[in-house]
C-alpha cells in the first residue's frame, strides 16, 4: 500500500508502520528484541531515521532511547520535532506510541496518565511488548506491582508462546508475594528462551527469598557465561544477587569480595558502562555488608566509591542511588557532599506537583535517616523512620523488595544500638516469619533476648544461627 511515495510496512508483532523502507523495520525490530534481552546493543534504534526520516516510530523510539541515557537535550529534540512533523501521516500505531511515549518523557508527567496510555496500547496492540515492558519499568517506579500485574494478565491470552512474557509475569508476582507462581512463571519463560536473562533475575529473586541460597547461586554462576551481552543494569544486578545470596548464606565473606571485585565494579572498565547501575548495586551489597558487620574487608572499597560519588553528574539520576550515596557519603566523611546532596533532592521535591511531593516525602524522610544513619547519629535516624518502620513502603524509590530489604535490617539494627529491644524482637520475629533460613535475623534475635535478660530465649537463637551457619556453602 502506498501513501505519498511511502508505504506501510508491518514490525514484528504485525503493526503496522509508515515507511518504504525494510532497513528502518529491521532496526525497529533489532531495537525491540535488545529491549526484551537486556542486550547492550539498543543503539541500533538510531539505524531506524537514518533508513526513514519520516517515521513517526522511528523517530520516538530514538528520542525515548536517548533520553533513557541522558543525551544531550538537543539530539532528542530534532528526533521529536521529526516525529511531531509526521505524526498526522502516521498509522494508528504509531500514534498510539508517539502519544504515550512522548508524554511519559514529559518533565512533570502525572503517572497515572502515563500508566493509562500504556495500558490503552495493551488493550488495542495486545502482542506490542516493548510497551508493556516501559509499562512495568513505569509501574516499579510508581512502586505499583498490581498494575503491572494487571497488564500483562489482559495481554497474556494473545502471548500465550511469547517470548520475555512470562518473566515479565514473574516479577509482579513475586513482589506481591505469590512465589509459588512467580516461580512456574520464570520457570516457563526459560522453557521458552533459556537465555531470558530478566527471567533467571526472577527465579533467583523466589530461590534468595525463599532461603535456597547455594540453588541460587549455582544456577545464576551457570547462567553467567552468557551475561556478558547484558547492558549495565541487568549484568550487575544479577551479580548482585549472587553476592547477596554468599551473604546471607554465610559463605566465606572472600566470596562477596571476589563477586564485588571482579563482577561488579569490573563492569566499569567497559566503555559503553552505566556507573550509575554499577554504583546501585555496589553500594546496595555494601550496606548489607556493613549491617551485617563485615565491612572491614571493604573499607577501602568503600572509600574509593565515596570519591566518585562526590560527581554531581551522577545525582538526581535515581532515587534509590541518592539515598544509597547519603549513607556512603556520610559513612566515609564525606559530610559536606553528602549535605549537598540531601539539601538538593529536598529542593527538588518542593518543586514538584502537589499529588508527586506527598508520594516522594516518604522518600526524604528515608534520605534523611541514610545520612543520619551514616554520621553515627542513631537516636537521629531512628527518631527520622519511627517505630513502626517498613521498608516495603518505600518502593517509590525505585527498588525490588530484595533491594529495600536492606533498610529493615538498618532499622533492626538501630532499634538495638538505642535500646529498643522489645521493639526488634517483634519486628525480627515477624521478619522470621517468611525468612527463617536467614542466619543473621537469628543472631539480631539473639541480641535482643540477651538485652532483655532473656538468655534461654537468646541460646535457642544462637542454636538456630550456628545450625543454619553450618548448612550452608559446605
Amino acid at each position: 500500500m502506498e501513501e505519498g511515495g511511502r508505504g506501510v510496512k508491518s514490525d514484528k508483532w504485525g503493526y503496522q508502520v509508515k515507511t518504504s523502507s525494510d532497513a528502518c523495520i529491521s532496526a525497529i525490530n533489532a531495537f525491540y528484541d535488545q529491549v526484551l534481552s537486556y542486550g547492550r546493543g539498543r543503539s541500533v534504534i538510531l539505524k531506524a531515521p537514518i533508513h526513514d526520516q519520516h517515521c513517526v516510530l522511528a523517530n520516538i523510539l530514538a528520542a525515548h532511547y536517548l533520553c533513557s541515557i541522558g543525551t544531550d537535550p538537543s539530539k532528542i529534540s530534532s528526533y521529536l520535532l521529526s516525529a511531531k512533523s509526521n505524526y498526522d501521516e502516521a498509522t494508528c500505531y504509531e500514534k498510539a506510541i508517539f502519544d504515550a511515549v512522548s508524554y511519559l518523557m514529559t518533565e512533570d508527567r502525572d503517572d497515572d496518565v502515563a500508566v493509562e496510555l500504556h495500558a490503552q496500547i495493551a488493550r488495542d496492540f495486545p502482542k506490542d511488548l516493548v510497551s508493556l515492558k516501559r509499562a512495568q519499568i513505569l509501574c516499579f517506579y510508581m512502586g505499583q506491582p498490581k498494575l503491572t500485574l494487571d497488564l500483562i494478565q489482559q495481554v497474556l491470552p494473545k502471548n500465550q508462546e511469547a517470548s520475555y512474557i512470562y518473566g515479565m509475569l514473574a516479577f509482579p508476582l513475586l513482589e506481591l508475594g505469590d512465589m509459588k507462581n512467580a516461580e512456574q512463571a520464570a520457570r516457563k519463560a526459560l522453557e521458552i528462551n533459556e537465555h531470558d536473562f530478566w527471567a533467571q533475575h526472577c527465579l533467583c529473586h523466589v530461590l534468595q527469598q525463599e532461603c535456597h541460597f547455594e540453588e541460587a547461586v549455582k544456577f545464576m554462576e551457570e547462567c553467567s557465561w552468557s551475561w556478558n551481552s547484558c547492558l549495565s543494569f541487568m549484568y550487575v544486578h544479577n551479580w548482585w544477587h549472587v553476592a547477596v545470596c554468599y551473604l546471607e548464606g554465610h559463605s566465606p565473606i572472600g566470596k562477596v569480595l571476589d563477586v564485588y571485585d571482579y563482577n561488579l565494579m569490573r563492569e566499569l572498565e567497559r566503555p559503553d558502562s552505566s556507573p550509575v547501575e554499577v554504583y546501585i548495586n555496589a553500594l546496595g551489597l555494601l550496606l548489607r555488608v556493613f549491617v551485617h558487620g563485615e565491612i572491614g574487608m571493604f573499607e577501602d572499597r568503600l572509600k574509593d566509591i565515596a570519591t566518585h560519588l562526590t560527581n554531581q553528574t551522577i545525582w538526581y539520576v535515581e532515587w534509590h542511588l541518592d539515598l544509597l550515596s547519603l549513607w556512603a557519603l556520610a559513612t566515609t566523611g564525606e559530610h559536606p557532599a553528602a549535605k549537598n546532596l540531601l539539601d538538593g533532592l529536598k529542593s527538588r521535591v518542593s518543586k514538584m506537583n502537589l499529588k508527586k511531593q506527598l508520594k516522594m516525602q516518604r522518600g526524604l524522610l528515608l534520605a534523611e535517616a541514610l545520612y543520619e544513619y551514616g554520621k553515627g547519629n542513631d537516636e537521629k535516624a531512628l527518631a527520622l523512620l519511627g517505630l513502626d518502620f517498613d521498608a516495603m513502603d518505600y518502593k517509590m524509590i525505585g527498588a525490588s523488595d530484595e533491594q529495600l530489604d536492606v533498610f529493615n535490617e538498618v532499622w533492626y539494627s538501630l532499634l538495638l544500638n538505642t535500646g529498643n529491644a522489645t521493639k526488634a524482637t517483634h519486628a525480627i520475629e515477624k521478619q522470621l516469619k517468611n525468612r527463617e533460613g536467614v542466619p543473621f535475623l537469628w543472631r539480631l534475635l539473639e541480641k535482643a533476648y540477651l538485652m532483655q535478660g532473656r538468655q534461654e530465649a537468646a541460646s535457642a537463637a544462637a542454636e538456630k544461627a550456628n545450625a543454619l551457619e553450618n548448612a550452608y556453602f559446605k
